[in-house]
């Protein structure tokens, strides 16, 4: 019998995971980071500050925006945070096969993310992701850069320690594991969430999703997120982060595996 281990190394494998184009991610000179001088989007001062912002990077492929699954979350926490205004912001970068450009997505994420926590301090940050995004969502929030890399232009390292309290929450959908970030480049660095984002950290991988699940051959489960229910599981965690009242039943992950913290 073929161990699940002895499957990933099969050409068959390689090609199903290569062709999951959702899941593909962008790698290449990809890492964790500051900006220096992050642009004011909103100010306390004029009364612009929404409760929440939700910082949401879309999935190789989809239109400009939060892509469905985002849009799915997003839909899912509002509806848990009523009478609370829920600003969203689309992390801009190509999402393309391109790997090498998702280092946009993590300065402008970064960015971002900066410039709420100063510019609205009592704003609560979601930050999340999905595929593709999900690595982008997942490197913003590493503490250290990894041994032996060199920082592309416009970033600087790790976001300061400071800006941690100000993101409530971080949801990522089908982050990719290890063997799948070797697959589309051997160095790429492993996704590490930062030590001050491990407690606040949701991670929702579908069962036989190439990108996420060991063994996974399902090229239909990577594009399941926005309608297997897991978009409303990890909008009960972040609601449960912001305050809101917890589930009366308990969330029973049937898919793959939700990971608070890890």
């Amino acid at each position: 019998m073929t161990t699940p281990h002895l499957a990933r190394t099969g050409t068959a494998v390689a090609r199903a995971a290569k062709k999951v184009a959702l899941g593909a991610l962008a790698v290449g000179a990809v890492t964790i980071g500051s900006v220096v001088g992050p642009t004011a989007t909103a100010s306390a001062a004029d009364g612009s500050c929404a409760a929440v912002e939700v910082v949401f990077a879309r999935g190789t492929f989809e239109a400009p925006g939060v892509g469905a699954t985002g849009q799915a979350f997003v839909d899912a926490l509002t509806a848990r945070l009523p009478g609370k205004a829920v600003d969203v912001y689309a992390v801009n970068y190509p999402a393309s096969l391109d790997f090498g450009r998702a280092v946009d997505g993590i300065v402008d994420a970064s960015n971002q993310i900066q410039s709420i926590a100063t510019q609205c301090p009592s704003t609560k940050i979601v930050l999340g992701g999905y595929s593709q995004g999900a690595a982008v969502a997942g490197y913003t929030t590493s503490s250290v850069v990894p041994a032996g890399f060199t920082l592309p232009a416009g970033l600087t390292g790790p976001m300061p320690a400071s800006v941690a309290s100000h993101v409530a929450a971080v949801a990522l959908f089908g982050t990719p594991d290890d063997w799948f970030l070797g697959l589309v480049d051997h160095s790429a660095p492993s996704i590490a969430i930062g030590d001050q984002y491990t407690a606040k950290t949701i991670q929702l991988c579908a069962a036989g999703d190439p990108v996420c699940f060991p063994g996974g051959l399902d090229r239909s489960a990577h594009s399941s997120y926005k309608t297997n229910g897991m978009t409303d599981q990890a909008a009960d965690f972040v609601a449960a982060r912001l305050g809101a009242p917890v589930p009366t039943a308990p969330i029973v992950q049937t898919a793959g595996e939700a990971t608070p913290g890890n």
